[in-house]
């Protein structure tokens, strides 16, 4: 399966469009070690960003399997083409392609499964930073954890009027902190493509949300 909207060619020699990000101690010779196939290192390169990549694909999807599917999917990626990253970009930005694609094919999929009447696992992750966790202590009140369970219940509601890549957007944007324009070299859009597409999510979502009280 290949990435949506770019092949793995363009990804991995995009480095004219990336950000040059700071990259972590001793990444690169991490890197160039994986690319001669030392598997301990491509293990290690792994932890460095697993929960993030991970983090990213649960927000995305909503769903741990879907999520764990992609997470795998995508260092399978970046294992299988890492011999063509060229250091023109920052690793994370490269990676971040890659994971963003890979959650929209099974975005795609699901969307598939549906207009052929497959039914969905129902599985939800309330992971998003929009969304408010119930409190599980034993002090905490039960009105308050209703409200707060009715809160999380309207904010997927809302999130799922959100476009695909409006989502991912708003996700990278909020939930990983990242700017605009390496949004945008992530998700091969202009950084101001990126910014009407964070303008269109954040007025659905107010637009959605403008009858709920804190």
């Amino acid at each position: 399966m290949q990435p949506a909207r770019a092949d793995l060619t363009s990804l991995e020699n995009s480095g004219a469009e990336c950000g040059r990000e700071n990259a972590r101690p001793g990444e690169r010779a991490l890197i160039e070690a994986v690319q001669r196939r030392d598997h301990e290192a491509f293990e290690q390169l792994v932890r460095l960003y697993d929960r993030s990549v991970l983090r990213l694909a649960m927000n995305i999807l909503r769903s741990p399997e879907d999520a764990r599917d992609a997470y795998q999917e995508a260092f399978l990626k970046v294992y299988c083409n890492i011999e063509n990253f060229r250091f023109q970009c920052s690793f994370h930005t490269w990676l971040y392609r890659i994971a963003t694609n890979v959650c929209l094919d099974h975005i795609r999929r699901r969307s598939v499964r549906r207009e052929h009447g497959v039914d969905e696992r129902g599985e939800k992750y309330v992971g998003s930073p929009l969304q408010t966790a119930a409190d599980a202590r034993p002090e905490g009140s039960p009105d308050r954890t209703l409200r707060q369970r009715e809160m999380s219940a309207r904010i997927r509601s809302a999130m799922d009027l959100l476009s695909a890549k409006e989502r991912l957007v708003f996700e990278l944007r909020h939930h990983e902190g990242m700017r605009l324009r390496a949004i945008g070299e992530a998700l091969a859009m202009s950084e101001e493509a990126a910014k009407n597409c964070l303008f269109r999510a954040t007025r659905k979502l107010r637009g959605a949300l403008q009858d709920v009280r804190s």
